[in-house]
């Protein structure tokens, strides 16, 4: 059985949704939700969830069927004993979770429009404070992955990570945050120890140049064995530097929330690909994961389990 640890954020989100929730555009043509100020908003439905790039891509490996740990930093909390609880119900590790002992965990809340688009209030937290001292007695010599989603800019810690699992041959799945990115010159050097590089397609953008997802799928693969760049509804392009797979949408659903999509498609690539699937059959399992966690609200629900029948989706294969 193949042993992943998540490592990054936890979070509890509250979903708000109503008819007085609505998007529209404004003069520049960007969508947004906006309200009166002082003004009571109605509001039908409220559901909680738990979320973080971490605890979701955790999930997506317990259920197919891997053994799943996460490790981040919670607080001593009622949000904190929730994200636990769920993570337990799927069976993921949490014996190396770190707790803060004066801020709270992540805590989210979610308004989401009649589009599927969302705007989302944060309170970060335990989760925007790792430290390089939070990770160098951490062992990780029982795992055979490390997926390594946004780590609040934290960069020294990082570096602690990624040192360790280049001492004990540990393959390292990465999806830098906005924070991450932001520090380019701390970030290239990490990667000549990422296997797999996982981002959208403005993202990978700020690391190498390219106009086009296969022209930037064929740039980073000078940086890393394994490229993914998703756009959103308009596909996906990965390579593996042997093969190039371009795919479109896998289904067209109606989109209730978005929230999430983008860690079930990370995470659902590499519990396939860490498995020994072709690049072809983790491109389609990824896209179905993502397809399905925006047919629900909130990050987990939608997962699929190991049991989910796929069907085929716009692809192609071409060599590198």
């Amino acid at each position: 059985m193949v042993r992943i640890c998540a490592l990054g954020a936890a979070s509890q989100d509250v979903f708000l949704s109503g008819h007085d929730i609505v998007s529209s555009k404004d003069e520049s043509g960007a969508l947004v939700e906006s309200f009166p100020l002082g003004a009571k908003i109605n509001i039908e439905s409220a559901v909680f969830n738990t979320g973080g790039g971490a605890t979701n891509a955790a999930v997506t490996f317990a259920r197919q069927g891997i053994e799943a740990s996460f490790i981040g930093k919670i607080g001593h909390d009622a949000a904190g004993a929730a994200v636990m609880s769920e993570l337990d119900g799927d069976h993921v590790d949490t014996s190396g979770v770190i707790y803060d002992p004066t801020l709270g965990t992540q805590y989210s809340t979610v308004l989401l429009a009649n589009t599927g688009e969302r705007s989302i209030l944060i309170y970060r937290g335990a989760a925007h404070t790792h430290t390089a001292a939070d990770y160098e007695d951490a062992d990780f010599t029982a795992y055979d992955w490390l997926y390594v989603s946004s780590f609040a800019g934290a960069m020294d810690a990082l570096e602690v990570i990624f040192t360790k699992a280049r001492e004990h041959g540990i393959k390292i799945a990465f999806n830098p945050g906005q924070a991450e990115l932001e520090k380019m010159d701390q970030l290239k050097p990490l990667l000549e120890d990422v296997e797999v590089l996982l981002v959208n397609k403005d993202e990978a953008a700020l690391i190498v140049e390219g106009q086009t997802s296969e022209e930037l799928v064929r740039h980073a693969a000078n940086l890393v064995p394994v490229v993914v760049v998703s756009d959103g509804p308009n596909g996906v392009v990965a390579s593996d530097k042997t093969t190039i797979v371009v795919a479109g949408m896998y289904e067209d659903v109606p989109v209730v929330d978005r929230t999430g999509a983008g860690d079930a498609f990370g995470s659902g690539f590499v519990s396939q690909w860490s498995q020994g699937k072709s690049l072809k059959d983790a491109v389609i399992f990824a896209s179905a994961n993502s397809t399905s966690v925006v047919a629900s609200i909130g990050a987990k629900t939608g997962i699929l389990e190991f049991s989910a029948k796929l069907h085929d989706m716009p692809l192609t294969e071409k060599p590198f």
